[in-house]
């Protein structure tokens, strides 16, 4: 009950027109303040602090630092031009083309909110000067960061695999067909908006082959770019976090050295929008610590878990319910908290009930990401939105062809389980 009142507080603060990150702040610390609380008003203070203490979550400012560093190193150019001669010639051209790169950099961060400010900064204006409206823009970026959540390699698997001991190569390879189904499915979805607004595409004709390889040969090194991210952390080179740092000075390097682009001036343009973002993203980051402590303090996701596991006994309709919770808590709880909550509530009941851990993660994983993405308090749904100036009522109106595009491959992965599991029962 006392959880409920406690969102709907950050609600109202939220459409009375107060800064999201103050609304979640206040919303969350009131809880510390009530009389039946035993907790001491410190502990509100202390959750902020503990959210800033996470070694994964410096992925973020380093994400955004590189997504500002390529918009002036040639590297997103190079990018775009052949994400645009691949997918230009279908309705709605730079739209789809922004789908086409999500997928050639979806795993490059292994964090949403990072991928999603990455491809917000990079691509958002591009696509604004172009005509498209910017809560379609926002939408498009930011669920198309979704695709992170599956394409390896995923913080949230890694930690789904360690807490639930599930075998993570298993996870990573099973992430593969369901991120290229998520790719399909958010470029149909796309298709439809672009017909009806008029969204014209970027180029008359279908590209040939010769025009790929002339594309594939400009951009050699900013293609190389995220193959050197994925096989650098596939093989513990480095961590998700470390690769962050990898990517900036690689950027520097081809920025500067190979494609003479990257000016002393715009590498501090770069470092000084970096700063901006960086403190209003943080600040909603920060401030959130303290309402989803609240809302696992009063074991509102303990609680969903125990009546819907233990009310249910076919496997699917279970699925299908520890899935509509999970989504609803995405919305409310950064998805790296619910993994590391749920995960070994779940997993040990959804394996007696039969259902694979492996698929079983992969859909947790896009569901609890996913939620972050929506209405009320998505993370990267802020993120986006704060980057590209967008209200978050246009977010949510321009999302909606988006949200049910992803929930119709949820709903395809639930029922048919072997769209996830044949790849890797194949190759291990």
């Amino acid at each position: 009950m006392i959880s409920t009142l406690i969102l709907i507080l950050a609600l109202l603060l939220i459409a009375i027109g107060m800064p999201v990150a103050f609304a979640i702040g206040i919303a969350g610390a009131s809880y510390f303040l009530l009389p039946s609380t035993f907790l001491p008003d410190s502990t509100a203070v202390q959750r902020i602090v503990a959210v800033s203490q996470s070694f994964p979550l410096l992925a973020v400012p380093l994400f955004i630092l590189l997504g500002n560093l390529m918009n002036g190193s040639g590297i997103t150019e190079r990018l775009i031009r052949l994400a645009t001669t691949l997918a230009g010639w279908m309705r709605g051209g730079l739209a789809q083309s922004s789908i086409l790169l999500s997928a050639m950099m979806g795993g490059v961060s292994g964090s949403a909110v990072a991928d999603a400010a990455m491809q917000a900064r990079v691509l958002g204006v591009p696509m604004a000067d172009k005509g498209y409206a910017p809560g379609f823009v926002g939408a498009l970026l930011a669920i198309g960061g979704l695709i992170t959540a599956t394409i390896p390699p995923s913080l949230g698997l890694i930690l789904y695999g360690y807490l639930g001991e599930v075998s993570i190569g298993r996870l990573f390879i099973a992430g593969i067909v369901p991120g290229v189904l998520l790719t399909i499915a958010l470029m149909t979805a796309t298709r439809i908006v672009a017909v009806r607004r008029g969204y014209v595409p970027e180029m008359d004709r279908r590209p040939t082959l010769r025009e790929v390889g002339r594309d594939f040969v400009s951009g050699f090194w900013a293609i190389m770019f995220p193959v050197w991210l994925l096989v650098g952390i596939r093989f513990g080179v480095f961590t998700p976090s470390e690769a962050g740092a990898f990517a900036v000075l690689y950027t520097l390097i081809v920025g500067m050295l190979i494609y003479r682009e990257l000016t002393p001036r715009r590498v501090l343009e770069a470092f000084q929008q970096t700063l901006n973002d960086i403190g209003m993203i943080m600040l909603i980051i920060l401030f959130s610590g303290t309402f989803g402590y609240v809302i696992t303090f009063e074991r509102v996701p303990q609680d969903i878990a125990e009546f819907a596991l233990t009310a249910i006994t076919n496997p699917t309709v279970l699925l299908f319910v520890v899935s509509g919770f999970l989504l609803v808590l995405g919305m409310l709880i950064e998805a790296t908290v619910l993994v590391m909550l749920l995960t070994p509530i779940l997993v040990p009941v959804i394996t007696a009930a039969g259902i694979d851990p492996v698929h079983f993660g992969l859909v947790m994983m896009t569901l609890v990401t996913f939620g972050g993405m929506t209405p009320p308090v998505g993370v990267s749904m802020f993120t986006v939105c704060g980057i590209l100036r967008c209200s978050y009522r246009d977010y949510t109106i321009e999302a909606m062809p988006f949200i049910a595009a992803v929930l119709l491959t949820v709903v395809v992965m639930i029922l048919f389980p072997q769209i996830v599991l044949f790849l890797p029962n194949w190759l291990m």
